[in-house]
């Protein structure tokens, strides 16, 4: 870090954030769970789009503007955090630019377009003594959490299969690099919603020992990757059927995991992008849903006939990721996502993409 400013009481002043980057993932997450952060405060926004600078502009009244990213790196002594949230082929220089300027980072997921990358930049941070974090948020989804809560009591026994699915019903493709064919832009479903879905499977289940997966284009116009299966059979013997798609037109449940116990059933998504998209900001209730979206547990029978409990869903809490990011810089806490964790995603994603090339599953 830069250093802790001290305010006039003496005591520390909100580190200030510099937040390159103000398309879905700056503007609709990262700012928002930024400026609702004790300990943080946004300073900076970088956005060449003259749009995106009024929308920062009349969404955060004080923040200062910048057209480029070296002109964070040029008052890096002004700046205590620098957030990724620009295209992700540009991750890689942007992180390595504001480690090398002395800065901490956090980079919007993948945080690299291959694991080498990653453990490259991970060596980096660790070289020069900075924080790099990697924004997964959806380790704080209301299912999430809930699931890791059930893992823990038990509650299901030894878990024996993982199904998740990240389904949408989007038959056009909508454009822009995400749904790019052209290699450097890191797009498409495997890298983009894969990146979730490979990463909670691993913080559920341990390591991966083997990797299978089918990747295709389905819809019409589409450039890359829109409807893609990944299992993964973990080293303690679990497997993990993983699902992202854009041409779902009738949706699984988000989760299905069944143990020699029971089995929990989860339908619906976590309600905290569609709450931020609408403008909506952490405060009380937030993450709540309601009761009838609330998953079930039980054995030998289907949820959909009212099988098993309802499970109260915990509240999802996308601002514990920052909290977390303000505690290990202030405190030196532990960094809620490594890069080495984000590695060890894209080693699943990297043999995923040979898997379904090849049509052979990879072993890790």
């Amino acid at each position: 870090m830069t250093g802790t400013p001290l305010g006039t009481s003496g005591t520390p002043s909100p580190l200030r954030v510099g937040l390159v980057g103000y398309g879905l993932a700056g503007s609709v997450f990262h700012a928002p769970l930024i400026a609702a952060t004790e300990g943080l405060v946004l300073d900076t926004v970088v956005t060449s789009n003259s749009e995106r600078q009024q929308q920062a502009r009349a969404e955060f009244p004080d923040v200062r503007l910048a057209a480029g990213p070296d002109e964070l790196f040029d008052r890096a002594g002004e700046l205590d955090l620098i957030v990724v949230a620009s295209p992700n082929k540009t991750h890689v220089p942007l992180a390595t630019a504001a480690l090398q300027a002395g800065l901490p980072v956090v980079v919007d997921k993948p945080v690299a377009g291959t694991a080498a990358e990653a453990r490259e930049l991970a060596a980096l941070a660790q070289e020069r003594g900075l924080l790099l974090s990697v924004f997964q948020n959806r380790r704080w989804d209301n299912d999430f959490l809930t699931l890791r809560k059930l893992l823990t009591e038990g509650e299901l026994g030894d878990v024996w299969r993982f199904e998740s699915r990240f389904e949408r019903w989007r038959p056009k493709p909508k454009g822009g690099w995400r749904e790019s064919g052209d290699p450097a832009e890191i797009g498409g479903l495997l890298y983009d919603l894969g990146s979730h879905v490979v990463d909670q499977a691993l913080v559920l289940f341990g390591p991966a020992a083997a990797v299978y997966a089918e990747s295709d284009i389905r819809r019409p116009g589409a450039e890359t990757d829109d409807d893609t299966f990944i299992a993964i059979r973990h080293t303690n013997g679990v497997r993990s059927h993983l699902y992202v798609s854009a041409t779902t037109a009738q949706l699984g449940p988000r989760f299905r995991v069944l143990g020699s116990t029971a089995g929990y059933v989860k339908y619906g998504l976590d309600p905290q992008e569609a709450a931020l998209r609408d403008g909506h900001r952490p405060g009380a209730g937030w993450g709540v849903e309601p009761e009838s979206l609330w998953g079930r547990v039980g054995s030998g029978d289907s949820p959909v006939t009212g099988g098993g409990r309802p499970e109260p869903t915990l509240p999802g809490d996308y601002p514990a990721y920052y909290a977390a990011v303000a505690k290990a810089l202030l405190e030196g806490a532990p960094n809620p996502v490594t890069a080495l964790e984000a590695a060890a995603a894209l080693d699943v994603l990297e043999a995923a993409r040979r898997s379904a090339r090849e049509k052979v599953t990879v072993t890790l």
